[in-house]
């Protein structure tokens, strides 16, 4: 993921924290994002506090990265996104800006993997993807990028930013699959949990 587009560096925000974070059953979590026409100092804010609240998520989960987040989740309807620089390094919170983030084409197999984020607290599901996407976006300086994902896990997390953009979250591609969720343990271990329970958390769509 290096020098796909502009990295941030070094920029934190002291206005958001973790609990900026919107969660489920927050029904924002659900509008489309509007495209991004101007980058301007308002939308650099809006990355810098992504940022900053998305850091601050980390250094409070012993167990678990923050490997991406876009702006619908701290409240901004816009189609922006962050992604992990390094996804082996939890030191190196470096983060790889996207603006107005498209999906051009999606190949390969599907393929189920475990999935969750930092809107889904503690919830996990196994969520069907394709293995292998081709994206277009614009950079921080606004100059277009395109990237093929290097491998499933990217493809994954590239395709979950686009459908937070989209209005769309991991949950609601296996709303009605009743084994397709856990839950995340004190000791970091994910543990399956009863569909009636995550029914009772609000966090499924009505569709």
């Amino acid at each position: 993921m290096v020098n796909l587009c502009g990295i941030l560096k070094d920029m934190k925000s002291k206005k958001y924290t973790r609990k900026d974070i919107l969660t489920l059953p927050n029904s924002r979590l659900r509008e489309k994002s509007a495209k991004v026409h101007i980058i301007t100092d308002e939308t650099l804010e809006i990355i810098n506090n992504m940022l900053a609240a998305t850091i601050d998520w980390e250094n409070s989960r012993p167990h678990e990265m923050a490997v991406a987040l876009a702006a619908v989740q701290i409240g901004a309807l816009e189609r922006v996104v962050i992604i992990r620089e390094d996804f082996e390094n939890k030191d190196n919170q470096n983060f790889v800006v996207l603006i107005n983030p498209e999906i051009v084409k999606k190949e390969g197999k599907i393929v189920t993997d475990q999935e969750g984020c930092l809107s889904v607290t503690d919830v996990y599901g196994l969520v069907p993807r394709h293995e292998k996407v081709r994206v277009k976006a614009l950079d921080i300086n606004g100059n277009e990028v395109r990237l093929k994902s290097p491998n499933p896990f990217i493809a994954r997390i590239l395709q979950h930013e686009v459908d937070h953009c989209n209005g769309k979250c991991f949950v609601d591609h296996i709303t009605h699959d009743k084994n397709a969720f856990s839950i995340l343990t004190a000791k970091g271990d994910l543990e399956p949990i009863k569909y009636e329970k995550v029914v009772k958390m609000g966090i499924l769509s009505d569709n």
